[in-house]
C-alpha cells in the first residue's frame, strides 16, 4: 500500500527493519491501517481480558473502552491512553507503563508528542487569517514566499492545506533528511551520533523538498507531505510578523486555556509528567535480535508547524470542541475546512478523505473528522463526531507484525469509542 508506507528512520510507528507504517506520514498510514483492520477483526472485550461488567453483568461502555485500550498494549505497545468527551461527561483510561526502565504506570493526564495533529492548529490559524482578508485560499505561494519553491506561482495556499501541491516530502521519503530505516546499522550510527537531537530548520526542510522532483503537478493528485505545512508556517510568519508557534499560541492555545499544550521549538525534552517513547531496532529474526531505544528526548524541529506540538488528551479534546462548536471559525470557513479530497490506496477507496487540515473518516456508525499524528516513539489520534470527541496517544513498539497489530487495535478502540462495536 504505497500511500500507507513511509521511509523514515525514527518514526514511532516504524522499526528500523522496515515496518509497514510510519509515524511521520500519518493520515496516509491510517489509510493502510484501515485496510489492515478490515482484514483483521479487532479483539473482543473478552479476548482483551474483560469478561463481564464491573458488577459481573454485561460489560459497560467504560468496560469495553478499557478492554479496547488493553488490546493495544496487549499487542505490544508500551502504553495507550485515551479520553472520550460527550454530553455524558468525560471518560479517561490508560494501559501500560510510562517508562520501561521503572515500570511506572502511564498517567492519563501526562503529556506526549502529538505529531501531525499540529496541522489542525496550523490550518485553523491560516483560515482565521483568510477570514481577516490577509491570506487568500487561492493565493499562489509565490505571493507570500517569493522564490521559496519552484512553480510557486502555480501552487496555492489551498493546495498546501489539502496536500495536493505535489511537493516531495523529505521527512518521509528515502533519500531525504533521515537514514534509510531498512538499514539498522545506519540508523544506530545516526542515533549514536546524536541525529535524533539535531535541530533541522524549516528552511532546511523546504530546501530538501525542492531539491527533488515533485511527486505530481500541482492540483492533479493527493499526496501527504509535511513540507506543505512547513510552508504554511512560513506564510503565517510572513503575514503576521510572528513565528507560527507564537501566533498559534496567541490565537488558539492561550484564549482556550490550553495550559498543557505547547510548542517545544528546539528544546528536546518534554515538560512535566509524560509517557516515554521508544524506537525498536530489529536486526534479526529472533526475539532477542532487537533493542528498544528510548527516544523521548529528541528534537522535533524538523516537524515545525507540521508536527511539533506537545499536548495532553484533555487539551486536544477541548480544542476540538471549540473548533467544531464554531468558536474559532465562521461556518463558511468550516465548510472549506471540511471539503475533502478522497484518499485512495492502490486504486482502492479507504473511507478516508482530506480537507484543509482535517481528515474525514467513515466509521461503521458514521463520519468523524480529525487527524492522526506521530513522531518517533509516539502515535496519536484526535477525532470528533459532532457530539463526541476522542483523543488517544500510544507509545508503539516492536517489529512490523507487532506494529500492524497495535495499529489495528488502535483502530478498534476508535470504533469502540464512537460506535460501541468490538
Amino acid at each position: 500500500m504505497k500511500q500507507g508506507e513511509g521511509r523514515t528512520a525514527s518514526g514511532g510507528g516504524r522499526t528500523a527493519s522496515g515496518g509497514a507504517r510510519t509515524a511521520r506520514r500519518t493520515v496516509s498510514a491510517l489509510a493502510a491501517t484501515v485496510c489492515l483492520a478490515l482484514a483483521a477483526p479487532v479483539a473482543s472485550a473478552a479476548a482483551a481480558g474483560q469478561d463481564g461488567g464491573s458488577n459481573g453483568g454485561e460489560p459497560t461502555a467504560a468496560d469495553r473502552r478499557t478492554a479496547a485500550l488493553r488490546a493495544v498494549t496487549g499487542a505490544g505497545a508500551v502504553s495507550a491512553i485515551a479520553e472520550v468527551r460527550d454530553r455524558n461527561g468525560v471518560w479517561r483510561g490508560g494501559s501500560g507503563v510510562s517508562d520501561l526502565a521503572t515500570g511506572t504506570p502511564v498517567r492519563t493526564d501526562g503529556r506526549f508528542r502529538a505529531g501531525s495533529i499540529t496541522k489542525v492548529f496550523t490550518a485553523t490559524t491560516v483560515l482565521q487569517l483568510v477570514g481577516e482578508g490577509r491570506i487568500g485560499l487561492d493565493d499562489p505561494v509565490e505571493r507570500h514566499l517569493p522564490g521559496a519553491v519552484p512553480d510557486g506561482a502555480h501552487i496555492t495556499v489551498r493546495q498546501l492545506l489539502n496536500h495536493t501541491s505535489g511537493l516531495w516530502d523529505p521527512t518521509n521519503e528515502k533519500g531525504g533528511l533521515f537514514p534509510d530505516p531498512t538499514d539498522p546499522a545506519a540508523v544506530r550510527t545516526w542515533l549514536d551520533q546524536g541525529g535524533l537531537t539535531r535541530t533541522i530548520t524549516p528552511a532546511q526542510v523546504v530546501a530538501a523538498a525542492v531539491a527533488h522532483t515533485p511527486a505530481f503537478p500541482p492540483g492533479t493528485s493527493w499526496g501527504y507531505s509535511n513540507v506543505n505545512y512547513t510552508l504554511l508556517g512560513m506564510i503565517i510568519e510572513r503575514v503576521t510578523g510572528h513565528g507560527y508557534a507564537q501566533e498559534i499560541t496567541a490565537r488558539l492555545l492561550r484564549p482556550l486555556g490550553l495550559a498543557g499544550m505547547y510548542f517545544p521549538g528546539t528544546a528536546t525534552d518534554i515538560r512535566g509528567p509524560h509517557a516515554h517513547g521508544y524506537l525498536t531496532l530489529v536486526e534479526g529474526p529472533g526475539p532477542a535480535d532487537r533493542s528498544d531505544r528510548d527516544v523521548t528526548v529528541q528534537s522535533v524541529s524538523w516537524a515545525n508547524s507540521a508536527g511539533e506540538l506537545v499536548s495532553t488528551l484533555s487539551d486536544l479534546n477541548r480544542f476540538e470542541q471549540a473548533l467544531t462548536g464554531g468558536r474559532l471559525l465562521p461556518p463558511a470557513l468550516m465548510k472549506e475546512m471540511t471539503t475533502t479530497v478522497p484518499i485512495v490506496v492502490d486504486g482502492q477507496p479507504t473511507g478516508l478523505s482530506y480537507g484543509l487540515g482535517l481528515a474525514r473518516w467513515q466509521l461503521s456508525c458514521g463520519v468523524v473528522y480529525g487527524h492522526d499524528g506521530g513522531v518517533a516513539g509516539y502515535s496519536s489520534q484526535l477525532w470528533n463526531s459532532g457530539e463526541r470527541q476522542v483523543a488517544m496517544s500510544v507509545a508503539p513498539r516492536g517489529d512490523e507484525t507487532q506494529l500492524q497489530a497495535q495499529a489495528v487495535a488502535g483502530y478498534g478502540f476508535l470504533e469502540q469509542a464512537f460506535c460501541g462495536t468490538r
